[in-house]
């Protein structure tokens, strides 16, 4: 299990909600050390657009009296929450992350917030992102660098950067992120967090799109289930949402065995960066933890390839490209340089080859829907390198190498499948290293059990310390040494 100092912000939404339940724990007293949590580590990680105490910790008093009198209002009444700044949240603005752009101030909460709200989480406040939410780090034009817990020096991964590090960083056990080609897997691991990229539709948005989800960021399985359960409710505002589905409780008390459960063992995406040898290890030494348990685990053939990739990151520019044209000259000037040089080279890219994008992107759909049904899971690497400096947009820097290093999630972004991150190791020099855990369309349960059964049987080694304050590892005179490096 991960590391809890017994305060109350390092416990997970499951123990909160016992120690509600308990009368050991009152959510103002949880919110309480959570608040000092963000006042301490907020100035070096940089994870919050809008932060609102204020209303938390009205919403926190809300939630005392409910579970004084016994009628909590919801599975995660009293929990403390974030929300990426992409969902909307009535009265406060939406950049998108971007410095170039007038930010829309919606007049009603999207549904995951409502959701939320309806079930009495305690908002904290809304997380930042990179410009557009089209880079896979933490850095912003209007927000600045946002940090990683676990290394000042190393990002958080992207978009979902802001929920990623908050979730890394101790605010509380339950994040919401959104991901189009693995924004939420991808600070996932490289940040050692439990994520999942849910099935298309599965929760309800107010502006759905080709690929687009929003789902948990956590610490454990069970937490990221809890979360589900909660923000997967129907909303008629999505018209693309799955029919509703009772996902609570959706995991047993004991973890469900694997053994007999055919699994595809995926190492080679077809096109991007090269594997990492030290991932391909983590990888391989987690499949053959679910070999060992009975599970029948086969190679899985490589099937997106290098021209699919191209033609998804030439889809993305074009759309983004419209955005930024739609800018005054004065606000282009402000987006992000890279974003700028990164939509401007297909400027001159004409309707008929944007089409053929879009034809090319349903290949990779029906692709990787045909390859992985014969398989009840697949795993593999989340990405194929590990965190990079927290200053470069890209795991490649300045350069533009396209989206080389989303071979193994964009493809279930595309296919609408359930797609989960959980930590499996570290490199030598201390890094997380993420194993994504992909299911067949609509087995977001399959998915949630798999990687909580891997969480309760993977060897010590691969189970994170959680970072925590400074002033905490004083207290506990634990050293970086002794946490492997980390700072």
């Amino acid at each position: 299990m991960p590391h809890s100092t017994g305060r109350p912000a390092s416990l997970t939404a499951t123990e909160l909600v016992a120690a509600y339940a308990a009368g050991d724990l009152s959510p103002v007293d949880v919110l309480q050390d959570v608040a000092a949590v963000i006042e301490e580590r907020e100035p070096e990680l940089n994870a919050f657009w809008h932060l609102d105490l204020e209303s938390a910790r009205a919403a926190a008093l809300a939630s005392e009296r409910r579970w004084e009198r016994g009628q909590p209002a919801g599975p995660v009444d009293g929990v403390p929450v974030t929300v990426k700044e992409n969902l909307a949240r009535e009265g406060v603005p939406m950049p998108a992350g971007n410095a170039g752009v007038e930010p829309v101030v919606p007049d009603r909460s999207s549904p995951v917030v409502e959701r939320l709200e309806e079930s009495g989480g305690v908002i904290l406040g809304s997380t930042v992102m990179p410009d557009w939410g089209m880079l896979s780090s933490g850095v912003s034009s209007l927000h600045g660098i946002t940090r990683s817990p676990w290394n000042r020096a190393l990002t958080t991964g992207g978009s979902s950067s802001g929920a990623g590090a908050a979730a890394a960083g101790g605010y509380g056990p339950l994040h919401v992120g959104t991901d189009i080609g693995g924004s939420i897997r991808l600070p996932g691991t490289w940040l050692g967090l439990t994520t999942l990229k849910p099935s298309a539709g599965r929760v309800p948005l107010d502006a759905p799109y080709l690929g687009r989800a929003a789902g948990p960021l956590t610490r454990t399985a069970r937490d990221a289930a809890l979360l589900l359960s909660v923000i997967s409710r129907p909303d008629p505002r999505d018209w693309t949402s799955l029919p509703p589905e009772d996902l609570g409780p959706v995991l047993p008390p004991e973890p469900r065995e694997v053994r007999g459960l055919r699994i595809g063992l995926h190492l080679d995406a077809g096109c991007g960066l090269p594997l990492d040898p030290e991932v391909r290890r983590a990888v391989e030494s987690a499949a053959a933890l679910f070999a060992d348990a009975g599970a029948e685990v086969e190679p899985l053939r490589p099937f997106m390839t290098p021209r699919m990739l191209h033609d998804l990151d030439e889809f993305w520019r074009v759309r983004s490209l419209a955005d930024f044209e739609a800018l005054t000259p004065e606000a282009r000037e402000r987006v992000l340089p890279f974003i700028q040089r990164w939509v401007l080279a297909v400027r001159h890219v004409e309707g008929t080859t944007v089409l053929r994008d879009y034809a090319s992107v349903m290949m990779l759909q029906q692709a990787t829907v045909a390859a992985t049904e014969p398989f009840d899971l697949v795993l593999s690497p989340v990405a194929p390198v590990t965190a990079f400096p927290a200053e470069w947009p890209m795991p490649w820097g300045e350069d533009d190498a396209g989206m080389a290093h989303i071979g193994f999630t964009a493809p279930y972004n595309m296919s609408g499948q359930p797609a989960a991150s959980v930590n499996c190791g570290f490199t030598a020099d201390g890094r997380t290293i993420g194993l994504q855990v992909s299911g067949r369309r609509f087995d977001d349960v399959g998915v949630l059990r798999a990687i909580d059964w891997y969480e309760q049987h993977r060897p010590a080694v691969a189970c994170p310390a959680w970072p925590i304050p400074e002033s905490e590892r004083q207290a506990e005179s634990v050293s970086a040494d002794e946490r492997g490096g980390h700072a």
